[in-house]
């Protein structure tokens, strides 16, 4: 999944601009015609849903790049009234809003994945992911969002995932300060994570450090999750936030001091207990450390996409680029 394309829905035109967006975006992934049209219904009725019963919110488009998996995820996030009974929104025919009621029930019924969070008072979360090629059943799962800062052209935040042998390989790269300057950072660290599988953490930091020497700089961070051998190993560099979250606590992983490029003394990795059902969580700075799942009953069973979303609206500083990405492996 890549950079998304960000809709602020603040009227009812942005709902024809956010179903031609999402087709746009599910042609150049070379998605079929019966699939794009499946992508633009769940755009439309995204969109729709937030006009009618948030009043506003954001809704973001991404591309889906996963190895035999090409598609199209839809992202809507709003602080608005939160959805009372979600069993009855699910179905076909029924409206809260005296309309058709084809809204969050075509989404569920047309969209490979589907899932909503939402609190009463504080808003509401929906993911639908349409693709073509195998699914993700027993495999783990992973969503972010990553949304450059307010008037850049650009993120200065990049992110990159991969599986190896049914271990997990997660990067999240904060060039420093923003823009084009920074988004090549981050970039750069990206490319490098991609071309070299198989480090270990600790390793790929090392590398990455090099790697960068010549740009702006960037804080970096890896992890290496093994869900059936319940660790993470994370090796860090700069303020990436990252950390092991279950029910009954949230244990934040470390880095050490430095930028990527410039300035870094030490390339130790550390190794963490993952139990069964544990999220891997990793964000820029451009999230605050806050956030605290308590405030959120049954969030963690959520996808990864809904749980990133949650986050962005939330721990949001509103004044850096934003990346967040969630990792779950097996059953929370």
């Amino acid at each position: 999944m890549r950079t998304p394309v960000l809709v602020s829905i603040d009227d009812a035109s942005r709902v024809a601009e956010v179903r031609r967006i999402a087709m746009a975006v599910a042609n150049e992934a070379g998605l079929g015609e019966e699939t794009v049209a499946k992508v633009g219904i769940v755009a439309t009725e995204t969109a729709t849903n937030l006009v009618k019963h948030a009043q506003s919110g954001e809704v973001l488009v991404s591309n889906l790049t996963a190895p035999a998996q090409a598609g199209v995820e839809v992202l809507a996030v709003d602080r608005g009234p939160g959805v009372e009974d979600l069993e009855r929104c699910l179905a076909d025919g029924y409206s809260s809003a005296g309309t058709a009621g084809t809204g969050m029930g075509a989404m569920f019924r047309l969209a490979n994945e589907f899932d909503v969070y939402s609190q009463r008072g504080k808003g509401t979360v929906m993911v639908a992911r349409v693709h073509e090629g195998a699914g993700e059943e027993g495999r783990a799962r992973c969503g972010a969002v990553i949304v450059p800062f307010r008037g850049e052209p650009v993120c200065g935040d990049a992110w990159s995932w991969r599986e190896v042998d049914w271990r997990q390989e997660l990067l999240v790269a904060d060039g420093l300060g923003h823009g084009v300057p920074a988004a090549d950072a981050s970039s750069a660290a990206a490319r490098t994570f991609e071309k070299n599988a198989g480090d270990s953490p600790g390793e790929m930091v090392e590398r990455l450090h090099k790697a960068l020497r010549g740009t702006r700089g960037a804080a970096v961070a890896v992890a290496r999750i093994d869900a059936a051998g319940g660790s993470v190993r994370y090796a860090g560099i700069g303020n990436i936030a990252g950390a092991v979250v279950t029910n009954s606590k949230t244990q934040f992983m470390v880095s050490h001091s430095g930028t990527a490029g410039h300035a870094a003394m030490r390339f130790q990795e550390f190794e963490y207990e993952l139990p069964p059902g544990g999220v891997v969580i990793m964000h820029s700075d451009g999230l605050s450390t806050n956030w605290d799942f308590r405030a959120y009953p049954g969030l963690l069973r959520r996808h990864p996409s809904v749980i990133a979303g949650v986050l962005y609206r939330d721990a949001n500083r509103g004044r850096d680029d934003v990346c967040v990405v969630v990792v779950r492996s097996g059953a929370a």
